[in-house]
């Protein structure tokens, strides 16, 4: 099969990115005998200089880890939670019935911070200052601007112009948006960086000492002093059309820590599947896994009708039982062991039709579980238009186009360990820039509902359900295989399609990577406005025509997009002592590398 660049083989290490400078970072800190914690959040601070419009310090980042020594899989969750005063009285006392998907109002307690530390401190081996250090020089002296930093900067340029000036000054050097090309500087955020640092040193020359003084330094010192008073002191404005104040405290930020989940798993053939729980979106992605896991996929072409309808059939059941069931754990009872049971998912399969596509918005239903879902109000919000204010995941355009989402970087080292982050949030157009910082707070609270009967109602102290899904694989038992992809909705889309191409129809993680791919918009988005629409189907242009027909015949309402348009795919695996690695050419900055 054609691919666009080899799949990369090593012994010593490997990383994937969505970012060519965060991947030589990565490795940058393996050959400096570091491990893949390590490189892992060495990439993680480069990808917040790099990629500012698809993540920053003031997002959110779960993570799937494996490390080698203790043969131990675990989630590092660094979904911040709701703040005290982020009620529904208080929304709906603004006149609200959604959460803004910008500005100061939808900010949760930021978790990408801590969620690096705790990977850091407990399974690194490196100071803060050899992890910093590129990211820091990357930020004094400029990172080359790609073309999306450029786009997404102009889409909000009028807002930041008018209402969000301290973001101007940032984004808008010389009154204009950095060129393509050009290096783009954020001393500011250096600044940031380098104070912790110096907290840090402080605490003495103990390495963990010093990364928990630096997590101090952030939820109970200048950091969170900063953020509070932004939030009390400004009023924003956001996709409502108003201007508002934030409710994030320093006492919010105080009384929040990153923390260990298990992995969320499914065994489908010879691989157990591992994600985050239903505070994430990502057991949709075994759902679908459980759905399909009798239909004889090998049989199919992985680019014929078959293949793509019965994917796209099992992923509408999966993501109408997101919406449903799936809530924070500490505040819903999600009835995940039914939502993956056999017998569940033999009764759910009977739903798909091989030769009708589904316009209904069916979920299951459990006795005693799940919430009330107006399937025709998401579909109405499909026609509002909130661009200029640069809400939400821009992931997908009209006809498939990637815009800009999320990020995502994979490594593994010669001793075995694994990892696997998705840090998002915070992206230059989710709030106003905070000056002393140099960086804006996160959006996620627009996946909370204002009404109570949704398992993702809004509560205080309650993580919203976030879209962020990263994945780990074992095969016959044993750690195999680190993937994932930027997207919003789509990532569990775009992940399952890989994940099924890589392991039923045996093509390499670039074979799989690189095949044309699709994504389905059947379902509520979780972003604002939370748009549905029913049946549409967006398919690569590089999908063979008869495969089109036959999807529009069987009744999809298919869209045909650009060549190579869907997902930010990057993966790694480890098997009889090779490493392999391979990345996204879509967008022109994935990169993997190894040796």
């Amino acid at each position: 099969m054609f691919t666009t660049r080899p799949e990369i083989l090593g012994t010593y290490g490997v990383v994937s990115s969505t970012h060519w400078l965060a991947s030589s970072v990565a490795m940058k800190m393996l050959e400096a005998g570091g491990n893949a914690f390590d490189a892992a959040v060495a990439a993680g601070m480069t990808l917040q200089v790099c990629e500012p419009h698809l993540n920053g310090p003031g997002g959110d980042m779960p993570g799937l880890i494996y490390r080698a020594d203790q043969r131990k899989s675990q989630v590092i969750c660094g979904q911040g939670v709701a703040p005290a005063g982020a009620t529904i009285n208080h929304y709906k006392g603004l006149g609200l019935d959604m959460v803004p998907g910008s500005g100061l109002l939808a900010t949760v307690v930021p978790g990408a911070f801590d969620a690096w530390m705790l990977m850091l401190r407990d399974h690194g081996t490196m100071t803060l200052e050899e992890i910093f250090e590129p990211a820091i020089g990357y930020a004094i002296n400029g990172v080359p601007v790609v073309p999306r930093i450029t786009g997404t900067i102009n889409t909000v340029r009028e807002l930041f112009e008018t209402e969000w000036t301290t973001s101007a000054a940032l984004f808008l050097p010389n009154g204009r948006p950095p060129a393509p090309g050009s290096l783009f500087c954020n001393p500011k955020m250096a600044e940031t960086w380098q104070r912790l640092i110096a907290e840090g040193k402080a605490a003495g020359g103990d390495r963990v000492a010093q990364i928990d003084a630096a997590r101090n330094a952030w939820y109970g010192g200048f950091v969170a002093e900063a953020m509070d008073k932004f939030c009390r002191e400004n009023e924003v404005m956001d996709v409502s059309g108003r201007r508002h104040s934030g409710v994030l405290t320093g006492d919010d930020m105080a009384k929040w820590r990153a923390s260990y989940d298990e992995p969320q798993t499914y065994d489908f053939h010879d691989y157990t599947v591992m994600k985050t729980g239903p505070w994430g979106q990502g057991p949709v992605l075994l759902q679908t896994l459980a759905l399909l896991k009798e239909y004889g996929l090998k049989a199919m072409d992985p680019a014929g009708p078959d293949f793509v309808h019965a994917v796209v059939e099992a992923t509408k059941l999966a993501f109408a039982d997101r919406e449903a069931f799936y809530g924070d754990p500490n505040f819903v009872d999600t009835p995940i062991e039914t939502l993956l049971s056999e017998t569940y998912n033999n009764e759910r399969r009977g739903l798909i039709d091989m030769d009708k596509a589904s316009l209904d918005f069916r979920p299951g239903t459990i006795e005693g579980y799940g919430g009330k879902i107006d399937y025709a109000a998401h579909v109405a919000a499909g026609s509002q238009d909130f661009a200029k204010f640069g809400i939400g995941e821009p992931t997908v355009g009209k006809q498939g186009q990637v815009q800009g989402d999320t990020c995502h970087v994979d490594v593994i080292d010669r001793y075995g360990n694994m990892v696997a982050c998705m840090p998002s949030g915070g992206w230059l157009q989710s709030s106003p820039t905070i000056p002393e910082l140099g960086f804006c707070l996160n959006s996620r609270a627009q996946m909370f509902w204002l009404e109570e009967d949704r398992p993702a109602t809004l509560a205080p102290g309650k993580r919203p359900r976030t879209t962020l899904s990263p994945s780990m694989a074992l095969k016959d038992g044993e750690p195999y295989m680190v993937f994932g992809t930027p997207g919003g909705d789509q990532q569990d889309q775009w992940q399952t399609s890989f994940f099924l191409r890589h392991t039923q129809f045996g093509m390499n993680l670039q074979e799989a990577i690189d095949a044309p791919s699709w994504h389905s918009d059947h379902h509520p988005n979780s972003f604002f406005p939370r748009p549905a629409h029913p049946g549409k189907l967006v398919l690569e242009g590089r999908f063979p025509q008869e495969t089109v027909d036959e999807l529009r015949r069987r009744g999809h309402n298919v869209e045909v997009g650009e060549d190579w348009s869907e997902g930010r795919l990057c993966a790694a695996a480890q098997e009889d002592g090779m490493l392999k690695a391979g990345s996204n050419p879509r967008g022109m900055q994935g990169y993997a590398v190894g040796r």
